[in-house]
């Protein structure tokens, strides 16, 4: 340590990123197919470099080295047999990345494309996610390639309670809290819910969030994610000392999160114009989007985007999702899944004059994307922090389950408006102390990486 403090700032800079380095060679040496997690491990390690280099204890315990391998990685398979009799085996996966504040917490996935890059890196950026919320929770992810689109609800869950049989072995109350994420809503959390507990032979509600209000679920918390969204957003209008009131807003996707995003939004003046689904988009310029179409379509009878322009004329309806960021906005909020905001399509963002870009999914902006809105001075609120609000309230969720009470939808509103609050300032004074004022892809990423960095040293080498 006392050569380090003797070193100038630049080669302390050079001692930093050769340390950087070579932990993520090592990461890429080990898990060569790995891309997605590389990607945020690489976004990730360079945001945290200026903390490195002001706090040289970090490299004196190797905590890169620690953080960025999970304390367990669990694999499994999933048999179930469909409505023909047939038997079905899918793979089921459980990161249980850092526990260094708290249980493992984070969502499970059902959908064709995960696997264990996918897991790990949702559980990676979940470590820094939670940290951020001011709860005391871990960073955790988990799910399988099983599709349920075109599956029956009895398909449904015969799936989800062979997937619980083997989960329930890994999680509880105090080790680990699962909670949805895409393909998972409050049907497969209720058929998980129920196999665990009868595994269990008794009612252990903390054990998964997102659950129904009949056993054990809190208010909000479906709106949470969408919600949280928008109040990060207003905090960073407040930045630049405007309003969300009288924004154009384009919203990807039309699942949870989108929905909620809009519904907010809306509710505080500012106006959707378009939306979309993974085979195209709907534009309303002039009337905007009415969510109660979006509602109908999508939560009740389950269909396309593409359907709502039979009950809205005014709207044009395109095949091809991604081309949504060509329409003008003043705020883009990408909502749907990872990588789907590419350069081509942040290039395009900021020609047409959008000023505010902040993520409702995972990681759904590339590098690439990020460089250019950073580059462009696009105010750009990165997902860890934007999209926070989800978690946040089922760690409320854990909290009420703990005390056996149920707050008011108004409490846990207003706790969550609060903790979105704090998370932006925390990130903005993170990113004026460490890099640059405005940089909250920086100040996320620092702010996570302390609090659970710290606790690590604390905690010794376990």
């Amino acid at each position: 340590m006392q050569t380090i403090l003797k070193e100038s700032t630049s080669e302390v800079e050079k001692r930093v990123q050769s340390y950087i380095d070579d932990v993520f060679t090592m990461i890429k040496r080990r898990d060569p197919h790995e891309t997605e997690f590389h990607q945020t491990v690489s976004v990730i390690f360079k945001s945290i470099k200026p903390a490195l280099v002001k706090n040289p204890a970090y490299i004196e315990h190797q905590i890169l080295e620690q953080i960025v391998e999970p304390e367990k990685l669990i694999t499994f398979r999933v048999p179930w047999v469909d409505d023909q009799g047939k038997t079905q085996v899918n793979r089921g996966y459980r990161v249980q990345f850092n526990s260094a504040i708290g249980p493992y917490k984070g969502g499970l996935r059902f959908h064709p494309t995960v696997n264990t890059s996918i897991v790990k890196f949702l559980g990676f950026q979940q470590i820094f996610k939670n940290a951020l919320t001011g709860q005391p929770i871990g960073g955790g992810k988990g799910g399988s390639d099983f599709d349920p689109k075109g599956k029956s609800d009895m398909e449904i869950m015969r799936f989800c309670q062979s997937f619980m049989t083997e989960l329930a072995n890994y999680i509880g109350p105090n080790t680990d809290v699962p909670a949805g994420d895409i393909g998972v809503g409050s049907k497969e959390i209720g058929y998980m819910f129920g196999q665990y507990k009868k595994i269990r032979g008794n009612f252990e509600a903390g054990v998964l969030t997102g659950k129904g209000l009949n056993y054990g679920g809190s208010l909000a918390r479906k709106e949470a994610t969408g919600y949280g969204l928008i109040y990060f957003v207003s905090e960073m209008l407040k930045g630049k000392k405007e309003k969300i009131k009288g924004k154009r807003v384009v919203v990807s996707g039309s699942g949870n999160v989108s929905i909620y995003a809009m519904e907010k939004a809306i509710e505080l003046g500012a106006k959707v114009v378009a939306c979309s689904d993974s085979d195209g988009y709907v534009y309303d310029e002039k009337n905007g989007i009415d969510l109660d179409t979006v509602k109908r379509l999508k939560e009740v009878e389950k269909g396309r985007i593409s359907d709502y322009i039979d009950a809205h004329p005014t709207a044009v309806y395109k095949e091809n999702c991604k081309d949504i960021w060509n329409i003008p906005c003043d705020i883009a909020l990408p909502c749907a899944t990872q990588n789907e905001l590419d350069e081509k399509a942040a290039a395009a963002l900021v020609r047409n004059g959008t000023a505010y870009v902040a993520e409702g999914a995972n990681m759904p902006c590339t590098p690439e994307a990020i460089h250019i809105f950073l580059k462009n001075d696009v105010y750009y609120g990165p997902g860890k922090a934007a999209n926070a609000g989800g978690v946040a309230v089922s760690s409320l969720e854990m909290g009420q389950n703990s005390s056996r009470m149920a707050w008011s939808f108004e409490e846990v509103e207003t706790r969550l408006q609060e903790i979105m609050r704090d998370i932006y300032k925390n990130c903005e004074q993170a990113a004026k102390m460490y890099e640059k004022e405005g940089n909250l892809v920086v100040g996320a990423n620092i702010a996570g990486f302390i609090k659970v960095a710290d606790a690590m040293i604390e905690l010794g080498v376990v």
